[in-house]
């Protein structure tokens, strides 16, 4: 059960100190074992619970009695158009929509089951009287749900986690298109190219250090060239990409279901690399005193006791210069690699876009050469900011 969803329940459940004219109390006899009566069910509800919150409640009602004292649940990351997971003989006793989530309380001989849907997922949860059986009536539920994508050669699957209000830490997938190395090559200056060409050829048994520092101003394709290399990686390497990372190194509960991660599908020893963009308050100099234990926390999933025994990488992007990032960041041995993307030069620029017209006579960044392509004159480019603020272009 979902951490957030954990905490609503239990707040359902538990003593409610809420005025009485407020609340209804819903109770049942208490059971007769020691066990079961240190968790009498007691449901409170007020107007702020939906029902779809009174749903999840009443779904643990036969668990915690010990009525169905076993409990097997599983998840679906997109269900198949027209699939409703109940099981045969299934009987529901409860069907509720909210906004963004839809639940469903059926049951069947000896098991309960519990449906929560949210977008295209779905997490399919059973309480029984036996352990066999509930994890049959779970593989009953989800048997042939799972929508697989046709797999398209220049897409590659990519992981993004964020912490939901209503489901804690999660993780969805997508497809995202991404070109070859060679296709994109012509994006970077030359020493950045070079370096990408030893960094897109790693395999697992290069691996020396877990840590990818790609550093420069915006606009000048760090972004891009990620996307190419989960492509150039993904027969050996998972990517994710953490959409809330300010969040990720202050909240322990989720850096864990981070650290642990989830294998989507893939075999055992398959690598994964999370990636955290547009850090740098975590990683400057003064991140120590700006960011408490976050840059510790960091530093502890490359090449601490966190990251014993997990095959994972932490690819970061920043604005930041690298005379001002922490030097534990840019320590040797830390970093697989450490590349700064800058602008083109005005001779490769020129190259690029196949005229000199509109390019500065220092050259100009992946963004800049862009926006000439698609006929925005030299007044027209927006300017390139320094700064937290400026975000990350391409």
């Amino acid at each position: 059960m979902r951490e957030a969803r954990r905490c609503r329940i239990m707040g359902l459940m538990c003593a409610d100190r809420r005025p009485a004219a407020r609340r209804q109390t819903l109770s049942t006899d208490p059971a007769t074992t020691p066990a079961e009566r240190s968790l009498p069910i007691r449901l409170n509800v007020d107007d702020s619970d939906s029902p779809s919150d009174v749903i999840d409640a009443l779904f643990l009602g036969r668990f915690a009695t010990g009525e169905q004292p076993y409990a097997h649940s599983r998840s679906v990351e997109r269900v198949r158009s027209g699939m409703t997971l109940l099981p045969p003989a299934a009987t529901v006793v409860r069907s509720a929509r909210d906004d963004d989530r839809s639940a469903v309380l059926a049951e069947g001989e000896g098991w309960t089951l519990l449906i929560s849907r949210w977008n295209r997922g779905a997490d399919v949860s059973v309480t029984a009287t036996t352990e066999e059986l509930a994890r049959t009536v779970v593989e009953e539920a989800v048997d042939g749900a799972e929508d697989e994508p046709e797999p398209q050669p220049e897409h590659v699957t990519m992981g993004f986690w964020y912490v939901s209000p209503r489901r804690g830490p999660h993780r969805t997938t997508r497809q995202i298109s991404a070109g070859t190395w060679e296709e994109v090559r012509a994006n970077y200056t030359a020493p950045v190219a070079d370096a990408m060409d030893r960094l897109m050829k790693v395999t697992p048994d290069d691996i020396a250090g877990r840590l990818l520092l790609l550093h420069g101003p915006p606009g000048t394709g760090k972004t891009s060239a990620l996307r190419t290399l989960a492509r150039s990686w993904r027969d050996w390497c998972q990517v994710d990409c953490v959409l809330d990372p300010e969040r990720l190194f202050n909240d322990v509960g989720y850096l864990m279901d981070i650290a642990i991660g989830e294998d989507d599908g893939s075999a055992k020893g398959r690598w994964r690399l999370l990636l955290l963009e547009d850090c740098d308050e975590l990683i400057r100099g003064e991140a120590r005193h700006t960011a408490g234990q976050a840059l510790s926390r960091l530093l502890n999933l490359t090449d601490g006791l966190l990251g014993q025994g997990r095959n994972v990488l932490v690819g970061v992007t920043t604005n930041e210069d690298l005379e001002r990032l922490h030097p534990a960041v840019v320590r040797p041995g830390r970093c697989l690699a450490r590349i700064e993307v800058g602008p083109l030069s005005h001779r490769e620029a020129a190259g690029w876009l196949g005229t000199e017209e509109g390019v500065g006579r220092d050259g100009a960044t992946l963004a800049e050469l862009f926006a000439l392509r698609r006929g925005a004159g030299p007044t027209a480019v927006p300017p390139q900011h320094d700064g937290a603020d400026a975000g990350l272009y391409l």
